[in-house]
């Protein structure tokens, strides 16, 4: 008798069921359900798990619902449900307390940047990754965007010699942007404010293309746009205290969650369970955040980063120059040409593909801006050399596609980039953001070895960079350029 054949795929809790979960859940019952099933649900909203229950039996068939949770029972969830992995992406502040109990029970992580957003969750979650056997990793889909991979590889090739200082400027625009002034993120105390929920990423960024670690920031940001009090400022007058009593048609910062069947869905038909509202006014009190910020970082090299982060532009992208003893590295991204139309039709539907002669709304652009991406290389006394970088319609310059490849069907392709992060990355880039909004409440620089005591001192259990180098060194030479 020949003995039952072995399920091949890993088993999947989800904690936390709002929009972000949806691009995991999503590629599991699409391109992966071959090696990956999603086995349970836990959120505190019984209406949003209901959305994804109906959305699996809408792709699978599937007629038996999977076990729901509620937060308190999240121990008995994974005691009963058993899963190889969690997907958490929850509100920010929670991070920890999911994080550290799978890694307990030696249950596979996998956390939405930022980590965590604040310096003791650091210490909890870090603490718990060296004494678990699971892994975890931090979903950093920018490094998997090939432009920003093309700006490692030139680094690792040396082609601007040692790194001296970077320039990084992030602008959100006023869909984009504003929407942080909406959700929960308007509460620090949620979110880490933008110099950790969204910076995360770019300091992440630098840390992973420099490889060196931040040691000092000084800091500087305040609430310079949003927000009752600048309303008033300027003249805006009162304002409905959220989105759903205003005038959706005719007002740029009204999110209509009625006009969107899945935020709709998300949201608009759960507040009845928790109270929590999606569409809060941009322009309303109760938000702690700053929507203008800069700060000034030192590494261990000696090398700095100047970064600013700008929440209401006319624009989305970035720009990073990256200077070297031997030339300077500059790349120009321009993610969204201009604004049209209201916040709901964008947020609300997903992004359409990436035309440079397109603008925001699929309309032909107006103008010089154009959406894409152009890197340029030049070194002393050489004319400046455009490298081609493959601008793709997929989320995150074509990150999003490479990371879900890299989670659901790990160690299929090489990684000489070392672009996989694991727990040591999502610490060093909260801390940085940490540490500048400690900055702001000091009005000083901070040291990051005050944040995390002996961070220096602890073993780094990620690929060690000597071995990416080399590796990604080798890789280029076989290959040629990026």
């Amino acid at each position: 008798m020949s003995a039952a054949p072995v399920d091949p795929r890993r088993r999947y809790a989800f904690v936390g069921t709002g929009h972000r979960a949806e691009l995991y859940f999503d590629a599991i019952l699409h391109g992966y359900a071959d090696v990956a099933e999603p086995v349970a649900l836990c959120d505190t909203n019984a209406t949003r798990m209901t959305y994804y229950q109906r959305l699996r039996q809408r792709v699978s068939g599937a007629s038996k619902p999977l076990p729901a949770f509620r937060p308190g029972d999240y121990e008995d969830m994974l005691a009963t449900v058993r899963p190889d992995a969690v997907v958490v992406t929850t509100i920010d502040a929670s991070h920890a307390d999911y994080v550290v109990a799978a890694l307990d029970r030696g249950i596979d992580v996998i956390v939405e940047k930022p980590l965590t957003v604040d310096a003791p969750s650091c210490r909890r979650i870090a603490a718990a990754a060296r004494r678990s056997s699971a892994r975890l990793v931090v979903t950093f889909n920018y490094r998997y965007s090939p432009r920003n991979a093309s700006v490692k590889e030139l680094l690792l090739r040396g082609e601007i010699g040692e790194i001296t200082s970077v320039h990084f400027e992030w602008l959100l625009d006023t869909v984009h942007g504003a929407d942080y002034f909406r959700r929960w993120h308007r509460e620090k105390a949620n979110s880490g404010g933008l110099f950790v929920h969204k910076a995360t990423h770019h300091f992440d960024l630098v840390n992973w293309w420099l490889a060196d670690t931040p040691t000092t920031v000084y800091a500087h940001g305040s609430l310079r746009f949003y927000g009752a009090e600048n309303a008033n400022r300027r003249g805006i007058g009162r304002r409905p205290e959220r989105s759903h009593d205003a005038d959706t048609a005719n007002d740029p910062f009204a999110l209509d969650l009625a006009g969107s069947p899945r935020l709709r869905a998300l949201y608009l038909d759960a507040e009845r369970e928790d109270g929590y509202l999606r569409d809060r006014d941009v322009f309303s009190q109760g938000i702690t955040i700053e929507d203008n910020m800069a700060a000034l970082v030192r590494y261990d090299s000696g090398a700095s980063l100047t970064y600013s982060l700008n929440a209401h532009a006319p624009w989305e992208g970035y720009r990073v120059g990256i200077n070297g003893t031997e030339g300077r590295l500059e790349l120009d991204v321009c993610e969204r040409a201009s604004v049209a139309g209201r916040a709901g039709d964008i947020v609300g539907t997903p992004r359409p593909a990436l035309d440079p002669t397109a603008g925001s709304a699929g309309e032909p652009a107006t103008g010089s801006r154009r959406e894409g991406s152009r890197l340029l290389l030049q070194r002393h006394w050489q004319p400046a050399t455009e490298i081609d970088v493959a601008d793709e319609a997929s989320a995150h310059g074509g990150g999003d596609p490479r990371l879900l490849d890299d989670l659901f069907r790990p160690g299929r392709d090489a990684d000489p980039l070392g672009r996989a992060a694991g727990y040591r990355d999502g610490v060093l880039s909260v801390l940085v953001g940490a540490s500048a909004n400690e900055s702001l409440a000091r009005a000083s620089p901070v040291a990051i070895d005050e944040l995390y005591p002996g961070l220096r001192a602890e073993p780094d259990p990620e690929p060690h960079e000597d071995r990416i180098r080399a590796t990604g060194a080798a890789r280029l030479t076989n290959e040629g350029s990026a």
